[in-house]
């Protein structure tokens, strides 16, 4: 029996503020290995791009521009693996739900709403903040950057995993707060619910969305009109 209804959503800067999390973490390995501090603003903008990264092969894929400098494999292996470490170690030090989350997720479950992530963040790191956060249970499926062959803005990212659950195309909506969420959401013909100060340095007029929100609270008025 085909799902109801599917919501997808993206977790950096969608479900959780991690900008000052993601922050420490980078600005300790950039200290450790002699590269410059960024503040939370610009790595804000750094994660939203989805297609620019911060750190080589880590939760946000692509590396930045001083990271591109390093020639040595093995030092950039060495950074990834700081990187990485430090904040599985420290993940939720200072992230905090974006407003209205999860009173709108305990909606979903209530109106039999079946709900996935999709990020780019690795699965493993996903999951634990998800779990430490406290909003891991609501969800049926976790798909992060390396559970599949591919990820956002590729749309199989979600396709996929509007299969695994058993879902319709027809039926879901994507809500993320960037152009990566918006591009994959797009090609995957799926309607696309985009969050305002978005991690991103595009302007909400520059990217591709049915629905523009500030935050979560009152948009169940928007999701009835696809139940």
């Amino acid at each position: 029996m085909k799902q109801k209804f599917t919501i997808l959503f993206d977790l950096d800067g969608t479900l959780v503020d991690t900008a000052p999390d993601l922050m420490l973490a980078h600005n300790h390995v950039m200290r450790k290995f002699g590269y410059p501090t960024k503040s939370t603003e610009d790595i804000r903008n750094l994660v939203g791009k989805g297609a620019g990264a911060l750190i080589g092969r880590s939760i946000w894929g692509q590396a930045k521009k001083e990271f591109s400098k390093v020639l040595d494999a093995k030092i950039k292996d060495e950074m990834v693996k700081e990187f990485v470490n430090f904040y599985g170690n420290n993940i939720v030090n200072e992230s905090t739900l974006i407003n209205g989350v999860k009173e709108f997720l305990k909606w979903c479950k209530a109106q039999n709403i079946s709900m996935a992530v999709c990020t780019n963040k690795q699965e493993h790191l996903s999951n634990d903040l998800l779990k430490k956060i406290g909003i891991y249970d609501f969800f049926e499926y976790v798909a992060g950057s390396d559970t599949f062959d591919y990820c956002k803005p590729d749309p199989r990212h979600l396709t996929n995993v509007v299969e695994i659950l058993d879902g319709d195309l027809k039926k879901t909506i994507m809500i993320g707060d960037s152009e990566t969420d918006a591009n994959a959401g797009k090609a995957a013909e799926v309607p696309v619910i985009l969050l305002e100060n978005g991690y991103t340095e595009k302007n909400t007029t520059e990217i591709y969305h049915n629905h523009l929100i500030k935050d979560f609270t009152g948009i169940e008025k928007i999701i009835k009109e696809y139940l």
